[in-house]
């Protein structure tokens, strides 16, 4: 990970506190960042994405002290943060009482999502700033997350400021969960696999069902779209790009391969920059080989069946 510049950081945090908005990189994609307290910074994500209203945000904070000054921590709450922050984490959670976000962030509900990146420059940046950061993936809605600047400046048109923190190490967003009294609930397969957090916790999770009412970023059928169309579980017909997993095949056309060994860590880190290099290519279609459902393919095949399914 790039190391933090203390010129950038402050220039960034300036412009942050000032209701601007600035991107800049966590462990998992790159974020939209502005000011959580402030309705109008939060309302120009919004603009700038052409992201639906009810669709609420993560909010970033700079340590676990941070985050309680806007939400309830029960216990197990406690337990997760403690566990897992910083880190590809989210866990949604009832707001406090004065809390002073702005209710654009949370769309109107009384829970709120947050989370502490795992990454030098997000950290240096919210000491900076001194205030919590709403931070949506910094891409135009519904289309692929960046996870390098350079896909930030050119989903937006050079029309936002990137603080620029090299590639993201994990390279899908956040794993979400609601802790509800005793029960957790995925909201949001992510970077954090589930096995890992039943492991640690010692109990299980439960997934939230299909068709659940949009609690949480990352839950809309159709997301994290390229402009060309996917097939999944698919080899390449003529004229497709493909993206691979595991043994590299016999294909002559534009390939990329989320990972020749299988290693599902890998595939995640590779996954969007590998989605936008086969768009770029000017391919219509791409097939995309079976990735398996176990640990991180979670993550992996939620985006991938998103990224999938019909345009609204």
């Amino acid at each position: 990970m790039t190391e933090p510049d203390p010129k950038a950081i402050a220039e960034a945090a300036a412009l942050l506190r000032a209701g601007k908005l600035c991107a800049f990189p966590t462990e998992t994609v790159y974020g939209l960042g502005a000011d959580a307290t402030n309705a109008d910074a939060v309302l120009s994500i919004y603009e700038t994405k052409g992201r639906p209203r009810f669709n609420p945000l993560i909010v970033h904070c700079a340590d676990l002290a941070m985050a309680e000054r806007y939400a309830l921590f029960s216990p197990l709450a406690r337990q997760l943060a403690e566990a897992f922050w910083p880190g590809p984490l989210s866990l949604v959670l009832p707001l406090r009482a004065g809390h002073g976000l702005s209710d654009i962030v949370t769309a109107g509900l009384d829970t709120v999502a947050l989370r502490v990146p795992d990454h030098p420059v997000a950290l240096a940046l919210l000491r900076a700033a001194d205030r919590p950061l709403a931070a949506p993936s910094a891409n135009p809605s519904g289309k692929l997350s960046p996870t390098s600047a350079e896909q930030v400046r050119k989903g937006f048109a050079g029309r936002v400021t990137v603080l620029d923190g090299g590639p993201s190490q994990r390279g899908v967003e956040s794993t979400i969960l609601a802790v509800d009294g005793e029960r957790l609930i995925q909201l949001r397969a992510g970077a954090l696999a589930l096995d890992e957090i039943e492991q640690r916790l010692g109990r299980p999770v439960e997934r939230a069902k299909k068709g659940a009412a949009i609690s949480a970023p990352g839950m809309m059928l159709s997301h994290y779209a390229p402009d060309a169309a996917l097939r999944l579980d698919a080899m390449p017909q003529p004229g497709e790009a493909f993206l691979a997993f595991g043994p590299t095949p016999l294909f002559s056309g534009t390939m990329r391969n989320l990972s020749p060994t299988g290693d599902l860590h890998e595939a995640a880190c590779n996954l969007f920059a590998m989605l936008h290099e086969l768009d770029a290519s000017g391919a219509t279609a791409i097939a995309v080989a079976p990735i398996p459902q176990t640990g991180l393919g979670e993550a992996i095949n939620d985006r991938l069946q998103r990224a999938a399914a019909p345009r609204s």
